[in-house]
């Protein structure tokens, strides 16, 4: 199979290991604490509605973060439970499934709230610190110059202090591990511990790139309209995430296609910059967690197109 043939797969990290996502499954492995690879493997749902949507440009984009906020959710849940648990122990948390909230509002509800919380957060803060300097900066253009200088800022800074956290620097090892397998696979190299360790831990394709070009995006968009006065500014900028968050998916899509052809390929270089910050080098002992999953994954799609089903799945 040529390379223009390969499927685009696609994951995330997750508290010690990683989860890799096909077209007919989703699959974390994690590293227990006894060193052993457990697994969770997720069929993706058929929705023949948002398969429609999917198709639909600047649409499709905000589709896209909804499933995987909630698809995300549930694999997060998963390996938060279990990283430092026996797995002895498995049956505590079985039990304890049964009261938790997720199972009331769904893990959809919780992933898209939890990602709204935060777009909204790092949306109006921005809005407010820039009216701070209204006396000095008083046209609509350095307003929202200022806007997106303190976007920048504050999404920088929060990545930076997050990344401090020993548990958060593993995970940002993981997403690096992540990265290379996907880097490995679709240059067509065998996936060793060696030959992944070797790929590159950035990748045009990464959710850490499309957050960087909302940014970016807003500050075209929020150009359209005007900053005053305040309560108009923030109803505005509410309005127009959705709008934002659309055109930024496709403008990541767009730089994905583009990353091979000369000088064009610099468009993502802001995205893979940002990676820097959320992306670090992984040990071998994490590749071989990112590539059991992505195994893992290969396995399960193969097993639908040969017409498998594997009824002990979890």
């Amino acid at each position: 199979m040529s390379e223009n043939q390969k499927p685009v797969y696609g994951g995330q990290a997750v508290i010690e290991g990683v989860m890799f996502g096909g077209r007919h499954y989703t699959v974390t492995a994690i590293r227990r604490n006894d060193s052993s690879i457990d697994y969770y493997r997720v069929p993706k749902e058929t929705r023949p509605f948002l398969a429609s949507l999917k198709r639909i440009p600047l649409l499709r984009g905000i589709v896209a973060i909804i499933e995987a906020s909630g698809i995300g959710s549930k694999h997060l849940t998963f390996s938060s439970d279990r990283y430092e648990k026996d797995p002895d122990e498995d049956y505590t948390i079985q039990e304890k499934e049964t009261s938790k909230l997720a199972m009331t509002l769904g893990f959809a509800a919780i992933g898209v709230l939890t990602f709204l919380f935060g777009k909204f957060i790092f949306t109006l803060v921005p809005v407010f610190l820039a009216v701070l300097f209204k006396p000095i900066f008083t046209s609509d253009l350095s307003q929202v110059l200022l806007e997106g200088l303190f976007k920048l800022i504050l999404l920088l800074g929060y990545i930076y202090a997050v990344s401090l956290t020993p548990l958060i620097k593993r995970v940002f090892q993981y997403h690096g591990a992540e990265h290379k397998v996907i880097n490995a696979f679709e240059a067509g190299k065998e996936l060793t511990v060696k030959n992944v360790q070797e790929a590159s831990r950035l990748h045009y394709r990464c959710g850490s790139s499309f957050i960087l070009f909302t940014v970016i995006i807003g500050v075209f968009v929020y150009l359209l309209v005007p900053t005053s006065p305040l309560w108009l500014r923030v109803i505005d900028r509410l309005a127009l995430i959705p709008v934002v968050l659309g055109i930024s998916f496709e403008v990541l899509q767009l730089t994905n296609k583009l990353r091979d052809l000369p000088v064009l390929k610099y468009l993502g270089y802001p995205g893979l910059w940002l990676q820097l910050l959320t992306t670090k080098e992984p040990s071998d002992d994490q590749v071989e967690v990112a590539i059991a999953s992505f195994h893992e994954l290969l396995k399960m799609e193969k097993g639908v197109l040969e017409g498998l089903k594997d009824k002990e799945i979890v």
